[in-house]
């Protein structure tokens, strides 16, 4: 599944050049605000690297995101996370800063979670959220995620939903 659409957005599976788009969007502090912070262009590059790694792996992944025009919007996807010791796989977006707001993560949201229920056959798929995160978090309540528990994960406070097929 190396390309999908939704109504708004086309999404493709990550490839080197992508690069250049993903180091502008994690360069912006208040999109990398709830990931960890900033990232440089060389974080960024090992970042690329492993995500094409689990496609490899996995055969799925992250997907950049373009909204119908073209214009980058953003990244999205389907990945392997290990969380208090559990290999858990959860649903992930990000968008540039001036697309949000518009319904977009709820929109590539649901796609990911028919993806990874219906097509993929996975049994359940987790979402990640700092806890203060609450537009992410209004996000997977939408998609009909429910809260699972609080935890941390790599220092941070964050909350983990789950949906099952």
């Amino acid at each position: 599944m190396d390309h999908f659409s939704t109504a708004r957005l086309t999404a493709q599976r990550l490839r080197e050049d992508h690069l250049a788009d993903l180091v502008a969007l994690h360069l912006d502090p208040d999109v990398s605000r709830y990931l960890g912070g900033v990232r440089s262009a060389e974080v960024t590059k090992t970042y690329l690297a492993t995500n094409m790694a689990h496609w490899d792996q996995h055969g799925f992944g992250l997907w950049v995101l373009r909204t119908k025009d073209g214009a980058f919007a953003g990244r999205a996807g389907i990945r392997h996370i290990l969380v208090d010791g559990v290999d858990e796989v959860e649903i992930a977006y990000t968008f540039k800063r001036d697309l949000w707001g518009q319904g977009l993560a709820s929109e590539i949201a649901t796609a990911l979670t028919e993806i990874g229920l219906s097509q993929l056959k996975l049994p359940s798929l987790i979402g990640l959220v700092a806890v203060e995160h609450c537009a992410s978090r209004r996000v997977l309540e939408k998609a009909n995620y429910a809260l699972e528990k609080h935890t941390s994960h790599h220092g941070e406070d964050v909350v983990i939903y789950r949906i099952r097929r």
